[in-house]
């Protein structure tokens, strides 16, 4: 597209903005309703232990959002020599899961605690032997009754429970709503009647009264709504917070906010059954988009949907990629030390591919990158570690191969349940995230994890923020074109171009012996947990 073409569209209004608070990034995208990305912004943050809770200060998460839309703004302004002053739809994505909650007057009263926590194993245990419905431990069902449990002052003045982007969704709006795909991280969902199951919002409910507490689940929720129903407009108020000059326009339409697996599933074109995607990032996760139901409840998968509606299964690992930064990091640092200056972004790809080289089943080397718990290996909390014996094979090459396989160690674990144990059928697989900005590397270790062919779009590294702007653009522009799907298929994803690998049975072989490596390597990681407390 002409710089020209995209002024007038820009000038128009005829823009989607996507915004996406990731855990380590926030990130803003402005597309045409045809997908094609005009301009981007972002802010860098991290998440903090804060006594023994993962979370981040609201007053940063309005501080992120004002930072990434004002880089956008900017960029718009050096790009195209325009001031941005109205869009024709807003989306908001988060990180899923967690527990926001606030007062009658919309006060925080009680930390944020965001999905990486695990300090909720009696709440999920007792709600998954109530409802026969695996309840992990970040969803915020999960949350609300440990706070519960535990007796804690709060409770008694909830008024409204969200998940982040439904929290700055209602910043922004006022509106107290939730993507469907979100809303499946608070609470199970119907995906017959698009909406929290019923039956078991009456057994929670129930459950509460029994604790003396009379919250009622729907009251504080917020209301679930589906891909492309209108989700309300960003208020003055909302438009003030957003845009700090104070030229974005009040009255704008805004799409139903939704969790990073949903905006993952857009992203990715896999919203339709026997399509899949995995997300690589601080978290790992992998959806697949099921036919039918799975024969039984399993504490590794968590059943989710699309921002459609569609019922989806979820190997989500809490730990991804922040330990493989971490040693990228002091890669860089040494570096610097023998007087050579690295980009990081050349020093990622340059240890990435170097670990081609190395060998199938990574020379007997082995890591865990639990910097918190992992609930597919039900681990409590973390503790980062590398491990070899005398005789492993110790080069660099493996100790990079080792460290991308276990970035995918818990989530193939998951997957191996729903592949392997359900027979779950998938065509393919797609892969996003920043791991897959180097080409082939993931995208063959993911193809040799799951043993299914694995496409790359040349969008993997845009991410959810530009799944969600995708949202925002199908609710204004694209439902004329049917049903999400279609609109995906027939609009977006035509024109765009991107390489599938299929796998290698040799590469699968030592992806294998990695994973029983792994398995059996799980006790040490566990007296880790006991052993290693300073």
């Amino acid at each position: 597209m002409s710089t020209e073409n995209a002024k007038m569209l820009i000038e128009q209004g005829k823009t989607a903005l996507g915004i996406e608070f990731g855990s380590t990034r926030i990130k803003g995208v402005l597309i045409d309703y045809d997908g094609n990305v005009l301009a981007t912004g972002g802010h860098e943050w991290e998440n903090k232990l804060v006594d023994g809770v993962w979370t981040y200060d609201l007053e940063d998460v309005d501080a992120g959002l004002r930072s990434c839309y004002t880089s956008l703004r900017k960029e718009v302004e050096e790009k195209y020599g325009i001031t941005l002053t109205v869009i024709g739809a807003i989306g908001i994505s988060a990180m899923m899961h967690g527990y926001i909650a606030l007062d009658k007057d919309d006060r925080q009263i009680a930390r944020f605690q965001t999905w990486r926590n695990t300090n909720t194993t009696a709440a999920a245990d007792e709600l998954t032997e109530l409802l026969q419905f695996n309840m992990p431990l970040r969803w915020s069902a999960a949350h609300l009754y440990q706070r519960i449990l535990d007796k804690e002052e709060h409770v008694k003045n909830i008024d409204s429970v969200f998940t982040l982007a439904a929290y700055m969704h209602y910043k922004l709006t006022g509106q107290k709503v939730i993507g469907i795909g979100d809303a499946a991280g608070m609470f199970p969902i119907d995906s017959d009647a698009l909406d929290y199951n019923e039956s078991m919002v009456q057994k929670f409910d129930a459950l509460l009264a029994e604790h003396d507490c009379s919250l009622k689940l729907r009251e504080i929720f917020p209301k679930v709504l589906v891909a492309g129903e209108d989700a309300g407009c960003l208020t003055a108020e909302g438009a003030a917070l957003l845009d700090e000059s104070g030229n974005l326009k009040a009255g704008i339409p805004m799409c139903p906010p939704e969790g990073d697996a949903g905006t993952g599933m857009t992203a990715t074109n896999s919203v339709a059954p026997r399509t899949g995607n995995l997300s690589a990032g601080t978290s790992t996760f992998a959806m697949i988009v099921l036919e039918k139901q799975l024969s039984k409840v399993y504490r590794e998968i968590d059943m989710v949907t699309t921002p459609s509606g569609f019922p989806c299964a979820m190997a989500h690992a809490n730990n991804g990629t922040s330990d493989l930064n971490a040693w990228v990091g002091l890669f860089q640092e040494f570096s610097k030390l023998m007087g050579q200056e690295v980009d990081m972004g050349t020093l990622f790809g340059k240890l990435y591919t170097h670990s081609m080289s190395g060998d199938l089943d990574c020379g007997g080397l082995l890591a865990y990158g639990y910097y918190s718990g992992e609930g597919i290996t039900f681990i409590s909390e973390g503790r980062p570690m590398f491990v070899r014996t005398p005789d492993s094979r110790f080069n660099l090459a493996n100790f990079m191969r080792a460290n991308l396989y276990t970035s995918l160690g818990a989530v193939k674990l998951g997957m191996d349940i729903l592949l392997k144990d359900e027979g779950v059928a998938l065509d393919r697989i797609m892969g996003h995230g920043g791991l897959f900005k180097t080409p082939k590397v993931m995208q063959k270790y993911l193809a040799a994890a799951v043993n299914t062919p694995v496409a790359v779009l040349e969008t993997a590294s845009e991410g959810g923020a530009w799944g969600i702007a995708l949202l925002a653009a199908y609710m204004v522009d694209g439902k004329k074109d049917g049903k999400l799907e279609d609109y995906l298929d027939q609009r977006i994803f035509t024109s765009l171009t991107g390489e599938t690998l299929s796998p290698d049975p040799e590469d699968v072989a030592g992806f294998e012996t990695f994973t029983r490596h792994y398995v059996a390597g799980l006790e040490a990681e566990k007296a880790a947990v006991d052993c290693i407390d300073w």
